[in-house]
C-alpha cells in the first residue's frame, strides 16, 4: 500500500515511475536518492495493471517504462494520455527504438522519450526539462530580470535565484512558466553553487564560433534544478579576468529568451562591453545595495549612470536588501532613504540571515526551508505576474528589441 502524499510545493518535482523492471525500479530509486527536492514515486508492475495508480498521483512527472511488444501497455498509454490532457507531462522509457513507436509516442505527444541504457543524469535532466518547456507555438517573448549590485556582498545572487523559483511557480501546475537563470558572472558567479548545480556553460567551446551556439547547443549547457529551474552558468574562473566578445553574450541571450518565458539574470558589477546591451534587453531592472550610507550612495550613483548612458532603457529601481530596523535603535530609517532615493527606491526586503545561509547549504529555496518567509512574500509582490508594479516596463514598442538585446 502506497503511503499518503503531501501536495509538493510549487518549487518541488514529484516524479512517479511506473514499470515492471526491478533493476530500472533501483536505478530510479539511486537516481533520485541523492536529490532531496525530488519526491519520488515507483509504482511496481505494467502501465496497463497500474493506470488508474498513475492518474490518481498526483505527479509533476510520470515516468513510464513501456513495453512496446505488448499491445495492452500501448493501449494503456493512449488512454492514461488522454485522460491526463497534457499535465502532468508524460516520459517513456522503452528497451529499444523503434520508428514505429516512436510515431505513435509522437502523437500521443509525450514529452520525452528515453531507450535503455538510461544515464542517470539524463533522466534527471529529462525530467526537469519537460516541466518547464514552453507549451507549443507560444511564441511571445521573454520577460527579462535582470540584478546587479551596487555595492560587494549585498545578496544580488540570492535575490536573483528566489526571483527565478518565484516565476517558476507563479502559473498554476499546469501552466508552469518556463523559467531560466543566467549567471553573466564570468569570473566570480556563484549561481550553480547556491543551487548545488554543475556549472555547464562552455564558453570556450562557443567563444571561436558563436554561430554554432543553438537550440541543441544550449541543451547541453544547460544545467537543471529539481524544481525545473534552467540555469546557465560558467565555471568559476577567479584568477582570470576574461572580456568575451559581446556577440557571445548577445548571441546566447537571444536564443534563451526565445525559448523561456521568464528569464532572470544575475549581472555583475563590473561593466563590460556588452552590459549596456544586456540592460537594453532587459524588461526590468534591479539594483540591489545594502542600509549603509556608502551602499545607498552608490546605489543612488548606478542608478543616475544607467540613466544617463541608456536613457531609452528600462527604468532602474533599487531594492535595499537585508533591511532591519528596530523601534527605538539607531541607524538609518525608511524615512532616510525616501529622503535619499525618492521614487528610485522600489522597496527593502527583510532581513533573515540564518533562513539565506540554510538555503544556500542545502541548494533549495527559501520556502522549502520556511514556508511563507518574509523575504519571499516581499519578493513576491515585487516581480510575480499578478502584484508586480508596471514603473518600469516601458511602452511595448521599446521592449521589442527583437530580443536582438540592442545590437548596433
Amino acid at each position: 500500500m502506497r503511503s499518503p502524499r503531501a501536495k509538493p510545493s510549487s518549487s518541488r518535482t514529484r516524479v512517479v515511475v511506473v514499470t515492471a523492471d526491478p533493476s530500472f525500479a533501483d536505478l530510479v530509486r539511486d537516481t533520485f536518492r541523492a536529490a532531496p527536492q525530488i519526491e519520488l514515486e515507483v509504482i511496481d508492475g505494467a502501465l496497463a495493471a497500474q493506470a488508474d495508480a498513475v492518474a490518481a498521483a498526483d505527479a509533476t512527472v510520470v515516468v513510464i517504462d513501456l513495453n512496446v511488444a505488448g499491445a495492452d501497455d500501448m493501449a494503456a498509454l493512449e488512454a492514461l494520455t488522454a485522460r491526463l490532457d497534457g499535465w502532468p507531462p508524460v516520459v517513456t522509457v522503452t528497451d529499444v527504438f523503434d520508428k514505429e513507436v516512436m510515431r505513435q509516442l509522437l502523437k500521443l505527444r509525450i514529452a520525452d522519450f528515453l531507450v535503455k541504457p538510461v544515464q542517470p543524469v539524463e533522466l534527471v535532466r529529462t525530467c526537469a526539462r519537460v516541466v518547464q518547456t514552453p507549451a507549443a507555438g507560444d511564441t511571445s517573448e521573454a520577460e527579462i530580470f535582470t540584478y546587479l549590485s551596487a555595492v560587494g556582498g549585498a545578496g544580488v545572487t540570492t535575490l536573483a535565484i528566489q526571483t527565478a523559483l518565484l516565476l517558476l511557480g507563479s502559473g498554476t501546475q499546469k501552466t508552469r512558466p518556463a523559467t531560466c537563470l543566467v549567471d553573466l558572472d564570468f569570473q566570480h558567479g556563484a549561481c550553480a553553487d547556491y543551487l548545488d548545480l554543475e556549472p555547464r556553460l562552455d564558453l570556450g567551446e562557443i567563444e571561436p564560433r558563436p554561430e554554432r551556439l543553438d537550440r541543441q547547443l544550449l541543451e547541453v549547457m544547460l544545467s537543471y534544478h529539481a524544481s525545473g529551474l534552467a540555469v546557465i552558468a560558467a565555471p568559476c574562473r577567479p584568477a582570470e579576468m576574461r572580456s568575451f566578445d559581446p556577440e557571445i553574450v548577445t548571441r546566447l541571450l537571444d536564443l534563451v529568451s526565445s525559448h523561456f518565458n521568464y528569464v532572470v539574470i544575475d549581472l555583475p558589477r563590473t561593466w563590460f562591453p556588452w552590459t549596456d546591451n544586456v540592460l537594453l534587453g532587459s524588461n526590468r531592472v534591479y539594483v540591489v545595495s545594502e542600509l549603509t550610507v556608502p551602499g545607498i550612495k552608490h546605489a543612488k550613483q548606478l542608478v543616475g549612470a544607467i540613466r544617463e548612458r541608456l536613457d531609452e532603457g528600462p527604468r532602474p529601481q533599487v531594492l535595499i536588501n537585508r533591511f532591519e530596523q528596530s523601534l527605538f535603535g539607531t541607524g538609518l530609517r525608511k524615512r532616510d532613504l525616501d529622503q535619499a532615493l525618492g521614487d528610485d527606491l522600489l522597496a527593502t526586503i527583510p532581513n533573515d540571515y540564518r533562513l539565506v545561509r540554510e538555503a544556500i547549504d542545502r541548494g533549495v529555496p527559501l520556502d522549502e526551508v520556511k514556508p511563507g518567509n518574509r523575504i519571499s512574500a516581499q519578493l513576491r509582490k515585487i516581480v510575480t505576474p499578478a502584484q508586480a508594479t508596471e514603473r518600469a516596463v516601458e511602452p511595448t514598442a521599446k521592449r521589442r528589441l527583437g530580443l536582438s538585446w540592442a545590437r548596433g
